[in-house]
């Protein structure tokens, strides 16, 4: 039986060719270089992001505004006052009357208020005459008011107050030669993190939400745009497999988010100073992985939708709004529900962020970075894997 030369020319034809391959890589390549929305999305918008996330978003505390209110006028009163306004932590504004610093308090002008009584000094020194004779009289009171519309603000503005407070009374009762309150000595070690700076822990956690937006909104589009342009008829009707379809889609955004996530690394490190203790590899193993997830995310959102305005929004919805909100980079997964910390246990950023956070401030720390790693590769495999299922080579 003579072999039949069409369909030998059929089975050349089908089987996987670099060649084809090759050529779409560099369709895509042409194409998002001409496309000024993926070069803005791609070069432009990472760093700005960064630094947002890097100087705009800050969880430290600097001096908080904290008004005061002095009713009593006398020299203990006074020296009070002086000692609250040399306080490191709290920027004190003076106020004449009780009116005026609540309406600052309500217009969120200050955080919190101090009023020291009109009979601060006489209360003082009988509870300082009952203390030098073994009394148990309490010290003057002063009264504090803070904004409890922001509980964590509150609760600084109290401990600062209070550390103010105890601190000028022993002062007092050390130049008086009255008795002292034991004095504790606490020592205090950040681990990781020494510097006890958020940019440190928020900036490696950025990075998972800008590889998203790499990852996922730009390759949402891709196949979308295809099919809106009509060029997707244009390659079905070649002899391109569906692997090389799908690689050709894959590679030159896999290139791309790379090279991005290194420029985000090299800013933060050295633009930034966010030190990154973790060695190259797995630093570039978690990086690929990811991004990987995300391409496929974006890829099987492209090809289930074919509608680019859909597609972005799902991309949204599905990928960019989790890595934001469930990742914990910015909001801490243990006080979350019961219901939403499992949701954002499926969430291949949640992995990612903390993949990163590990490496930048702990450096290769294997027993926790193994989980990460697994279930990136295992997502990954899964999107990528669902992404080729529903590629088909017809047009219905």
């Amino acid at each position: 039986m003579k072999a039949d030369p069409a369909h030998g020319r059929r089975r050349a034809e089908a089987a996987f060719s670099f060649r084809r391959l090759r050529a779409l890589c560099r369709k895509e390549t042409l194409q998002i270089l001409r496309d000024p929305t993926s070069v803005l999305i791609a070069f432009i918008l990472p760093v700005v992001m960064l630094f947002i996330y890097g100087y705009g978003i800050n969880l430290d505390l600097g001096r908080i505004r904290t008004g005061l209110l002095c009713e009593d006028t006398s020299p203990d009163a006074r020296e009070f006052a002086a000692s609250l306004t040399g306080s490191p932590s709290l920027d004190v504004n003076a106020y004449d009357s009780l009116p005026s610093i609540a309406e600052a308090l309500t217009r969120s002008q200050i955080r919190g208020f101090v009023i020291i009584p009109v009979d601060f000094s006489a209360k003082l020194r009988r509870a300082e005459s009952a203390f030098a004779v073994g009394g148990s009289v309490e010290p003057a009171p002063i009264q504090l008011i803070a904004d409890g519309s922001e509980p964590n603000t509150a609760s600084f503005v109290q401990g600062y107050v209070l550390g103010a407070w105890q601190s000028w009374l022993a002062q007092r009762a050390l130049s008086r030669g009255l008795p002292a309150p034991p004095a504790i000595c606490v020592e205090s070690t950040f681990w990781y993190n020494p510097s006890a700076e958020s940019r440190n822990y928020l900036i490696p956690g950025s990075i998972a939400v800008i590889m998203t937006v790499i990852g996922a909104l730009l390759t949402a589009l891709v196949i979308a745009r295809e099919w809106e342009r009509g060029t997707m008829e244009v390659l079905l009707s070649t002899s391109v497999t569906r692997a090389e379809l799908l690689l050709g889609k894959i590679i030159p955004y896999y290139i791309l988010g790379m090279g991005v996530f290194l420029l985000c690394i090299a800013v933060a490190h050295f633009l930034m100073g966010v030190p990154f203790r973790g060695s190259p590899f797995p630093i570039f193993a978690c990086g690929s992985l990811f991004l990987l997830s995300a391409l496929g995310i974006g890829l099987l959102i492209s090809t289930a939708t074919r509608n680019q305005f859909n597609a972005s929004q799902t991309a949204l919805f599905a990928a960019f709004l989790p890595a934001m909100m469930l990742s914990g980079f910015l909001f801490e997964i243990s006080s979350m529900p019961v219901l939403i910390q499992a949701v954002s246990a499926i969430i291949p950023a949640r992995y990612f962020v903390g993949a990163m956070q590990t490496l930048a401030q702990v450096g290769d720390a294997w027993p926790a970075l193994l989980h990460s790693l697994l279930f990136l590769a295992a997502t990954a495999f899964l999107f990528l894997g669902l992404t080729a299922g529903l590629t088909r080579r017809r047009l219905e």
